[in-house]
């Protein structure tokens, strides 16, 4: 008695069973990764550099005061610079990287700027060589951050050092590939070379039993399997150095204050295509299923046929 029916639908199981197994670990493993690449892309790093922003800002605006006279204590280019700093810290509460915490720590900047302008302000409003101005500068000053006995944690630089910290600690985690990572895309590999290896035995089987070359329903899933599995797999590899790339970009304060925007600039380019490539892995199940229906469509009509066959 022929087996071939028996071994035809062996196969069509395997085949099913590893295209579903494949297409799963597969949608798991690439979301691992790419969920990951948008939030960094478009809220952490951006967050982490609006803070750099306005820790270069208030730097600015402190350099303008010590720099001029009275008239420059509120000159335009110090109200400049403020302002540039209250909007840095409004688009870092709007990316919202640290959560309620973080929102909590700039609306508590932002007071601090207001009393660190408040100080600025009476400083201006006294006569060239009175005393007071060194003493409204001494206050000014030590609620910046940048008086002698500055760093203490109620400071406003202190205050986005830490916010600062909190923020590059998420986006290391966002960067991160831990062991789950690891064993999810090992798991992936070793399905992916089964599930070749099946269609390829497959074929070589019906080639073998019904003296066909080519069965190109089996072929056509194969070529669906050997292109797109390692193409994901290759930007996923890509994404993740663009990713390692972006956080050791932000790791450091630019030392330079023209240098913020031009490392912002930097770390938008590495990551410029994240929510193309994240939105893909919409497209794995339906790239398993298109397997498996290859599959089931190349091997149904030869089990049909044989259970014809045995009826008679």
């Amino acid at each position: 008695m022929s087996t071939t029916r028996r071994d035809l639908i062996r196969r069509l199981r395997l085949l099913l069973v590893l295209a579903t197994a494949t297409t799963l670990a597969l949608f798991l493993a690439y979301r691992g990764v790419h969920d990951d690449t948008v939030p960094l892309s478009t809220a952490s790093t951006p967050g982490i550099r609006a803070v750099d922003t306005a820790r270069s800002a208030l730097r600015q605006a402190n350099a303008v005061v010590r720099e001029t006279g009275a008239e420059g204590d509120t000159s335009g280019e110090f109200l400049t610079q403020i302002s540039v700093a209250q909007q840095s810290l409004a688009l870092a509460a709007s990316e919202n990287v640290t959560g309620l915490t973080g929102r909590h720590d700039v609306q508590t900047v932002t007071g601090l700027i207001a009393v660190y302008s408040g100080w600025v302000e009476r400083r201006g409003r006294e006569p060239e060589g009175s005393p007071l101005r060194a003493a409204y500068l001494h206050y000014a000053e030590k609620v910046l951050g940048l008086e002698a006995e500055a760093g203490t944690e109620g400071d406003i630089m202190s205050r986005l050092d830490a916010l600062r910290g909190e923020q590059l600690a998420e986006a290391r985690r966002q960067a991160a590939f831990p062991w789950q990572l690891w064993l999810g895309w090992c798991t992936v590999a070793v399905l992916y070379a089964a599930l070749c290896g099946a269609l390829l035995e497959t074929q070589r089987f019906l080639r073998h039993r019904f003296r066909r070359p080519v069965q190109l329903r089996l072929l056509a899933a194969t070529a669906v399997c050997a292109v797109g599995v390692p193409v994901l797999a290759w930007q996923t590899l890509s994404a993740h150095r663009a990713m390692t790339d972006s956080v050791a970009g932000v790791q450091v304060p630019p030392a330079v204050p023209d240098a913020v925007p031009e490392g912002a600039g930097e770390v938008r380019g590495a990551l410029a295509d994240a929510g193309f490539w994240a939105s893909l892995s919409d497209l794995i199940p339906l790239g398993g299923a298109v397997v498996a229906a290859l599959a089931l469509w190349g091997l149904w009509p030869r089990i049909a046929e044989y259970r014809f066959r045995s009826q008679r």
